[in-house]
């Protein structure tokens, strides 16, 4: 009997090690269905506040979803010549990059030819054997990433118009699904506290990204760096990875701008710009809006994205974030899971106090 708790143990960590292995192998059924029940729950405010006003469910979620979708693919579809045209001048552009660096470039030079050297040193006695693997085609490589990309959009539409579509079902059927009324009350009050929650972070971070990006654009017209329509849209999707992101772009936007302005000083006010903009928005705009409650340990915000993006790449270090405040949110409205939720918030909170106001209000519905 003494055995049974280390066997429960080992079994639980066989299962989350098989959901991780799962999840690997099966990103490209999993992503768009995490991506469209994150789309339904940012639009759910705005869906539940057409209701209020008498609009039906199915209606709101058609127009939802529907202005959503033709606004991601007015953004791609402007911004899509634009990128493939970078695309094709990236050899050029390092060339110049390299021009107007060559003190730190000569120096990287010396110090590859000196390492060319010394492995050529030691394989003069085995040459080895090259083998040659056949790629496949540029063409082939473009028609299916596209076919990916279109598949997951797709579907992560449709998912989100039904969900959103679909109103109060689902608390209905968890209301049906409990045998007593205590429980009924608790699943749905838990429940609609997890949507509004999520769904008010979620909404808050994409306006507040959406800001960022616009902000981003406007400074760097002002600097008169051609298509920088471009680069808030770089902006509002990057900043979807704390920390991490504000950096990539600021990379970017310095590789940009050196090969665009003659001045390296002047060139240097485009990323300096941005990582002033995102300091901002990430120290005052972002935790004044979202709230304390909703507030994420740093720590965990890193390791998240970076699990994530060891896992799926670049989509799943986007949705990293989004899916550690559900997990969060999940966490702190059940009591066995409340000291993982206290874990991962950015402060200390304690939530002794309101897990006796759940047990006394349990304790008054069932008097009831």
């Amino acid at each position: 009997m003494d055995d049974i708790p280390s066997i429960r143990r080992s079994l639980q960590i066989l299962v989350l090690l098989a959901l991780f292995v799962t999840a690997y192998f099966a990103r490209d059924l999993i992503l768009p269905i995490l991506l469209g029940f994150l789309l339904a729950l940012t639009l759910s405010p705005l869906a539940r506040g057409m209701a209020r006003v008498g609009v039906p469910h199915a209606v709101s979620a058609v127009l939802l979803v529907t202005m959503t979708a033709l606004a991601v693919l007015t953004v791609v579809l402007g911004s899509a010549g634009t990128v493939a045209l970078w695309s094709d001048e990236i050899p050029s552009m390092t060339a110049e990059i390299q021009q107007k660096m060559r003190g730190m470039s000569d120096a990287v030079e010396s110090m590859r030819e000196v390492t060319e050297d010394v492995e050529n040193m030691g394989n003069n006695d085995n040459p080895a054997t090259e083998v040659i693997v056949k790629q496949p085609s540029l063409l082939d490589t473009a028609f299916d990433t596209l076919a990916q990309i279109g598949t997951t959009f797709a579907v992560t539409v449709v998912l989100a118009m039904l969900l959103l579509g679909s109103g109060e079902l689902f608390y209905l059927k968890l209301v049906q699904a409990m045998p007593t009324l205590t429980g009924k009350k608790r699943a749905l009050s838990t429940v609609h506290n997890i949507e509004r929650r999520v769904s008010h972070y979620l909404l808050t971070i994409t306006l507040i990204n959406a800001g960022l990006g616009l902000c981003v654009g406007l400074y760097l017209t002002a600097l008169g760096m051609p298509n920088a329509y471009i680069w808030g849209v770089a902006a509002f999707l990057l900043n979807f990875l704390p920390y991490i992101g504000g950096f990539v772009g600021s990379a970017l936007v310095a590789a940009f701008s050196i090969v665009t302005f003659d001045s390296i000083g002047y060139a240097l006010l485009a990323p300096l710009g941005y990582q002033i903009l995102t300091a901002v928005e990430g120290q005052f705009v972002t935790p004044w809006l979202v709230g304390r409650r909703l507030a994420l340990n740093t720590v965990a915000v890193f390791l998240t994205v970076v699990f994530w993006g060891w896992l799926w790449g670049i989509p799943g270090a986007l949705v990293a974030v989004p899916f550690l405040v559900v997990f969060k949110v999940i966490c702190e409205n059940f009591e066995p899971l409340r000291t993982i939720g206290n874990f991962l918030s950015g402060e200390n909170i304690d939530y002794t106090e309101k897990v006796e106001e759940n047990r006394a209000g349990a304790g008054a519905s069932a008097s009831e």
